[in-house]
């Protein structure tokens, strides 16, 4: 088993996404943790080679932490589109292109449920989001930790909050979607949220 993280230690969040760098950022105040990002750190970004979640989480977050000589936690998420077998799933950061223009990537899932004939429901095509988040040492050692957040989509995209794919899906029970959703609000019920209640355990002075 990984060893605890006591209050004070630096850790590194294993990402160059300043969305999901902030999200951890208030996920991880309350333990008492010296946070910095890799992008801060100028870290390289290792290629997502991975075929599942929890893998390219280990990977990155065990690259961070090589590279780093610090704990580093990873996170690797995405959209499940149900209609889409499931698509664009690990490759969700990859919808957006070289830009990381999230708007061109959610026009993508609607174009192709559009040409599926599967956007006749209301609510919209049934969906959910992944999150593994992964804690890593330098020495190697590793431990995971997934979680799922149902809901559906919709279109147009709503609100300007949160980051990705969040504008587009509506949680189960939910009258906002995660783009309109406070912070606070979503940090409650996210995948990565409930990943990081598995993660907990692993976090001194929380």
């Amino acid at each position: 088993m990984p060893r605890d993280l006591s209050k004070g230690t630096r850790v590194v969040v294993a990402s160059h996404n300043q969305g999901k760098v902030r999200e951890f950022g208030d996920l991880l105040a309350p333990f008492g943790l010296d946070v910095v990002s890799a992008g801060e750190l100028a870290l390289p970004e290792p290629e997502e080679t991975e075929s599942t979640f929890i893998g390219n989480a280990r990977l990155k977050a065990v690259a961070a932490a090589t590279a780093s000589g610090l704990p580093a936690i990873s996170d690797d998420s995405g959209l499940e589109v149900e209609a889409l077998d499931g698509a664009p799933g690990i490759y969700s950061a990859r919808w957006a292109g070289a830009t990381k223009d999230f708007t061109i990537a959610m026009a993508r899932v609607h174009d192709e449920l559009v040409a599926k004939g599967a956007w006749t429901t209301s609510p919209g095509p049934r969906a959910n989001f992944t999150a593994a988040l992964c804690l890593a040492f330098p020495d190697g050692e590793s431990e995971c930790f997934e979680g799922k957040v149902f809901g559906s989509l919709v279109w147009p995209p709503r609100g300007a909050r949160g980051f990705g794919y969040d504008p587009m899906f509506l949680a189960e029970g939910g009258v906002e979607t995660f783009g309109e959703m406070e912070a606070q609000a979503k940090h409650a019920i996210s995948h990565r949220a409930r990943a990081f209640q598995m993660l907990k355990g692993r976090l001194g002075g929380g």
